[in-house]
């Protein structure tokens, strides 16, 4: 008998990473960055489509910080691939500004997902004479609240 609860843990132990490889990783629910901006994806429509709300939690501005929609899209996943990359945009409510973030959804060996991203904030200046100093680039990791 106990050689049997061996075998069966051992299986178990095996097969457990292989189980969370097996899934994808699924841009759908309620999300959180380094900096605590929470963000919130839609399902994926037929063609790769999402929509969402990003409320950030920094910015630089004195205004009052509002939700703001996102639109974006995930590549097709291949036949290898379980971590798709994607790209959003979001339409800041609250400035005179548009961010697009590109990146990839991981999934660890426990199943845990993340997104990896990059992204560049453009602001509106007055002239072209201004335009050195108006987009800024940085990267945000969210991991999964829902």
């Amino acid at each position: 008998m106990a050689s049997l609860s061996s075998c069966l843990l051992l299986a178990l132990a095996l097969l457990s990473p292989h189980a969370a490889a097996a899934r994808k990783c699924d841009l759908q629910g309620l999300w959180r960055n380094e900096l605590g901006s929470n963000m919130t994806l839609s399902a994926l429509d037929a063609s790769g489509t999402f929509s969402g709300s990003y409320h950030t939690a920094v910015a630089a501005t004195n205004k009052q910080i509002l939700v703001s929609p996102l639109q974006g899209a995930q590549q097709h996943t291949s036949a290898k691939g379980q971590q798709p990359t994607f790209g959003f945009t979001v339409q800041w409510q609250f400035a005179d500004s548009t961010t697009a973030f590109v990146g990839q959804c991981f999934m660890d060996r426990r199943g845990k997902e993340t997104l990896e991203t990059v992204w560049l904030l453009r602001e509106e200046v007055p002239s072209r004479r201004d335009s050195w100093k108006a987009t800024r680039v940085g990267t945000s990791i969210f991991t999964r609240i829902k």
